[in-house]
């Protein structure tokens, strides 16, 4: 059995996928929704935000593939955080 792990950036990442969950997609809020889908993936924890990622998922009608496809895209175009500041910012 393995021990449930807490995730660094759980508390910040809750209120992103609470915003996701009460939102219409567009290029940011997808963008977030593939970045955290790829932060939690095989994460031995927070199965309450992995849930509700799966669920903004269902909600927006797409797949996991097709939110991938729409991401490159989205940075292809490199507008989707240039009004962020990368200093602030966490990536990991």
């Amino acid at each position: 059995m393995t021990k449930e792990q807490q995730h660094p950036q759980y508390w910040a990442d809750r209120k992103i996928v609470d915003n996701l969950l009460s939102g219409q997609p567009n290029d940011y809020k997808q963008a977030e929704l593939a970045r955290l889908k790829i932060r939690y993936r095989g994460f031995p924890g927070a199965p309450d935000i992995q849930k509700d990622l799966e669920k903004v998922l269902q909600n927006w009608g797409m797949s996991e593939e097709q939110l991938y496809e729409i991401t490159r895209q989205i940075h292809e175009k490199g507008q989707v955080y240039k009004t962020r500041n990368s200093d602030t910012e966490d990536w990991a």
